[in-house]
């Protein structure tokens, strides 16, 4: 239950704030996004706020944000339909009944001669048992009725489209870059309580299981000479510790300004390049200092963007197979065993995935961000748009590849939970 907390809340907010970013800065650029999804599939809660549509879907999958132009409008009013009018007080059209019409009898029913709802905003129709040809004009915020379910009209300037490529594209790229926002925040926070590390030969904690803890070795013991040598600072002081697995160490050790001696046998660890190391049962001190905690926000960031192209660029050249990759059965089993290790660790892993979404969003691949980013960028060379027709088929053909991928990696990831 505390892995399936974990994951719904991280995700949860990782997608957050992803579409968020979309979402402001396409509104910022005067899109009219008509839907903010947490989720794919059917809809569990919504509202609506400043006329986007806020939804939480049944499937946790992602998200999006549906603007105004991406797609073809669903209702398309023609010539020869009867609709219904709803007018404002400037005498302006405010809503279009497409069907069920009976459900509003104050609306003014017209054949439709002509409509547009994009550029000039107007309908001109017969009225119901004349023939007189009349005109409306249509309010730009007017809303079309079908099936009781009421949608804002986007006219041009308001649609995906119209705007410049500047405009689309900062649109686009802001999902991946909340999420690096995301990362050196949740990393700040992370230094900020935890503390930063500090250079210096001091016993920060002592481990229940080491032999530290055995030697009577207490926090904030400073650590004078090993073996005779002295040692000026943490870094020091661990290089020789770890040369010497289960090797008696003399120590001098200070406290409260005065010394003593004690021997300890490092225990055996294994490290992170499979070799044999010396361990005693201890950490480093920290220190709680906000610029320190700030600049390791953004340098941790950074050293993680680096080390998730790296296993790109080797996934690419074949160096890394496709059975290391992890799916969402995967992620969920790391997500418990690093839930398992506390907040804080949590925090770290949080941060790791919010880079890796912003990243592999931003690859240029159709479907994502990034191929999208393409696209646009493809039209800013060319002088004029790729044909929205091309560029949906390129963004199915994309999208049905990365689905049979995750497909690939989960299956990956449930024979590995089971082997």
């Amino acid at each position: 239950m505390n892995t399936l907390i974990a994951v719904i809340v991280i995700f949860g907010i990782l997608v957050f704030v992803h579409e968020w970013g979309h979402l402001v800065v396409a509104k910022r650029a005067g899109i009219l996004c008509r839907e903010f999804a947490i989720g794919f599939g059917p809809k569990i809660f919504s509202f609506k706020r400043n006329e986007t549509v806020y939804t939480i879907r049944l499937l946790p999958l992602g998200g999006f944000v549906r603007m105004a132009g991406e797609d073809p409008e669903m209702i398309q009013i023609k010539p020869g339909y009867e609709v219904g009018l709803l007018f404002n007080q400037l005498g302006k059209v405010s809503r279009i009944i497409i069907n069920n019409k009976s459900k509003h009898p104050d609306c003014k029913v017209i054949q439709v001669e002509k409509i547009d709802l994009e550029h000039d905003l107007f309908v001109q129709g017969y009225v119901e048992d004349k023939e007189e040809l009349v005109t409306y004009e249509i309010d730009d915020k007017a809303e079309y009725v079908h099936d009781e379910q009421p949608t804002q009209i986007a006219p041009y300037d308001r649609q995906f489209s119209a705007k410049t490529v500047g405009q689309r594209a900062a649109a686009i790229f802001a999902g991946p870059l909340m999420n690096f926002v995301l990362a050196v925040f949740v990393l700040i926070l992370y230094a900020a309580f935890a503390g930063m590390p500090v250079d210096e030969p001091v016993v920060g904690e002592v481990t229940e299981d080491g032999v530290a803890i055995q030697a009577g070795l207490e926090s904030g013991d400073r650590i004078v000479s090993i073996d005779g040598e002295s040692v000026a600072s943490w870094e020091e002081m661990t290089n020789i510790i770890v040369q010497h697995p289960n090797e008696s160490l003399d120590f001098i050790i200070e406290r409260q300004g005065e010394q003593f001696d004690v021997t300890m046998t490092a225990q055996e660890r294994l490290g992170a390049d499979d070799e044999q190391i010396g361990v005693i049962g201890i950490t480093a001190p920290r220190e709680h200092n906000i610029g320190q905690a700030v600049l390791f926000g953004f340098t941790e960031t950074y050293e993680y963007t680096v080390l998730i192209f790296e296993a790109l660029g080797m996934l690419v050249t074949g160096q890394f197979s496709l059975d290391h990759l992890a799916g969402p059965v995967g992620i969920y089993n790391y997500t418990g065993e690093v839930a398992s290790m506390g907040l804080l660790v949590l925090f770290q892993w949080a941060a790791i995935l919010s880079v890796n979404l912003g990243i592999i969003n931003l690859l240029p691949l159709p479907a994502l961000d990034g191929g999208r980013l393409l696209f646009i960028g493809l039209e800013a060379v060319r002088g004029k748009p790729i044909d929205p027709q091309k560029e949906g088929l390129v963004h199915f053909v994309g999208f049905a590849l990365l689905m049979l991928l995750m497909l690939v990696v989960t299956w990956n990831d449930i024979n590995k939970f089971f082997m």
